[in-house]
């Protein structure tokens, strides 16, 4: 039985904040991917368009997500379903620091705004 203890995740700093891998393809999983992001007060977030669906769930503190040009805030508890192929963002325009739990499907890549291709190493 694959566990991942919290001390055993793997994690990758981007554009600003902490993404903290628990379940990819390195960590036996074969279909689905899931990690934590914190990400500091403060923080402007780098739209992106996704290549999958991503389910995002808001851990800790208040979180301004933007899909496909429509913005949204959300607090503890709230969830957004970011459609495969929408140009997403996220930001944290408040004081403090926010958590984020991000599930999607194996292999998903960003594209950003020059064209270029980002594949996660915590997404596959």
């Amino acid at each position: 039985m694959p566990v991942i203890r919290s001390a055993d995740a793997t994690v990758h700093e981007m554009h600003g904040s902490r993404f903290v891998a628990h379940a990819n393809t390195g960590t036996g999983s074969k279909e689905i991917c899931a990690w934590r992001v914190e990400i500091p007060a403060g923080t402007t977030g780098v739209p992106h368009t996704v290549s999958r669906e991503e389910v995002i769930h808001v851990l800790t503190g208040a979180l301004r997500f933007t899909v496909d040009g429509e913005a949204a805030d959300l607090v503890p508890g709230d969830t957004v379903i970011v459609p495969a192929g929408a140009r997403f963002g996220v930001d944290n325009p408040g004081g403090e620091p926010a958590t984020m739990w991000t599930v999607t499907s194996v292999g998903l890549t960003a594209t950003l705004a020059d064209g270029s291709t980002v594949t996660p190493p915590w997404a596959n």
